[in-house]
C-alpha cells in the first residue's frame, strides 16, 4: 500500500474538514519547492505527517502552540478606528522597535520557550490551562524536547531533507526576505489567486505556531505582508490567554487569528478554534470544538536541554 492510499483510508473515519484544515494540509503538500534559496522539498515522512495533520483538524501536536514575545505597556492611546491593515502596520513598527535585543542563536544551541495555554470547550464551557516548556534545536541537528498541552515529546534530529514550511532552522529563516512585497510572494508560494492568499495567511500563521527566534526584521515584514492580503478582517473584542484585551486579525473562514494588544499593538498570540480527534486503530473519535489562546511567557537561547536562560 502506498502512502497516499494510506492517507485516503485514514480519512474515511474522520469528521468533515474545515476550510483551514484542508488548506493547512494542502500548503504543506503543494509548492514546497520554488525558486533557488527558498525552502527545500518536504521529505516523504513529513509530507505524510502534514496530510494527517490536516485530516485531524488541529488535533495533532504543533498545531496550537503560538508565541508572543512582547509584553504590552499602557502608554499608547487606544485607536479604535484602525483597519486590519493599519493595525498590522503599527504592529510591524512595534516589532522593529522592540527587536533590537533579539538573540542570534548558534546552530549548536537551543531555543527555550515557556508558553501559557488556555483552552475552553464549546460544549460545556470547561477550561483547561497548561504551562509548557520546550528546548528546540536551532539547526535541527540535535534531539529536541517540546512540551505541548502538558505532554513531553522527545523529537529526533531532523533528517537532511526534512524542513517545515516556513522553516524553523534559523539559517533557513535568515534566507527569507524582509521586504513585505517579496515576502508575500514567498508566502503565496508563487500563486497569485484567492487560494494563494489563503495559503499566504496560513503560512504567516505558521511562523508563530512553532516557537522560533525570528531573524531581524522578519516578524515585522510578516505583519506587513499580511496587511497586503485582500479580505483580512478585524475583531476588536478579542482577549488573550492571560485575559489581556486585544484586537484580532483574521482571514474569512479561517479559525486562526493574530491577536495584538489594543493599546500598544504588541503581538500577544494567536486565537484558534479547533476540534480534538483521537484514534484507536483506524477508528476516529471527535471530542468537540474548543477555543484556544497561547502566550509566550519567556524566550531565550541556551546551550543544552534543561538549561534555563
Amino acid at each position: 500500500m502506498d502512502d497516499l492510499t494510506a492517507v485516503r483510508e485514514l480519512s474515511d473515519d474522520v469528521p468533515e474538514l474545515t476550510d483551514e484544515a484542508r488548506t493547512a494540509a494542502r500548503f504543506r503538500l503543494q509548492r514546497a519547492i520554488v525558486q533557488e534559496g527558498r525552502p527545500r522539498p518536504l521529505s516523504r515522512r513529513l509530507m505524510l505527517r502534514a496530510a494527517v495533520a490536516g485530516t485531524a483538524a488541529a488535533a495533532v501536536a504543533g498545531g496550537v502552540v503560538v508565541t508572543a514575545r512582547h509584553e504590552p505597556g499602557t502608554d499608547t492611546p487606544q485607536l479604535t478606528n484602525l483597519s486590519a491593515a493599519q493595525l498590522l502596520r503599527r504592529a510591524a513598527d512595534r516589532s522593529r522597535a522592540g527587536g533590537a535585543g533579539t538573540p542570534v542563536p548558534r546552530d549548536d544551541q537551543y531555543v527555550y520557550t515557556r508558553t501559557y495555554v488556555t483552552r475552553t470547550y464549546v460544549k460545556d464551557g470547561r477550561t483547561r490551562t497548561w504551562t509548557d516548556e520546550s528546548w528546540l534545536s536551532v539547526d535541527g541537528s540535535r534531539p529536541s524536547r517540546r512540551e505541548e498541552h502538558g505532554t513531553v515529546h522527545n523529537d529526533p534530529p531532523l533528517g537532511e531533507h526534512e524542513v517545515m514550511v516556513p522553516p524553523t532552522r534559523y539559517a533557513d529563516l535568515a534566507k527569507w526576505p524582509t521586504d513585505p512585497d517579496e515576502l508575500l510572494k514567498w508566502l503565496r508560494m508563487g500563486t497569485d489567486t484567492e487560494q494563494g492568499y489563503r495559503e499566504a495567511f496560513m503560512n504567516a500563521c505558521q511562523f508563530f505556531v512553532v516557537p522560533r527566534v525570528m531573524p531581524p526584521g522578519l516578524e515585522a515584514a510578516t505583519f506587513e505582508a499580511v496587511a497586503r492580503i485582500p479580505g483580512i478582517r478585524i475583531d476588536r473584542q478579542a482577549v488573550d490567554a492571560l485575559g489581556r484585551r486585544g484586537i484580532a486579525v483574521a482571514y474569512p473562514k479561517f479559525d486562526f487569528a493574530f491577536v495584538f494588544d489594543a493599546k500598544t499593538y504588541a503581538y500577544l498570540g494567536m486565537r484558534l478554534t479547533g476540534s480534538t480527534v483521537t484514534y484507536r486503530g483506524r477508528k476516529a473519535t471527535h471530542h468537540g470544538w474548543y477555543h484556544e489562546m497561547s502566550a509566550l511567557r519567556e524566550l531565550g537561547v541556551v546551550d543544552r536541554i534543561g538549561q534555563l536562560p
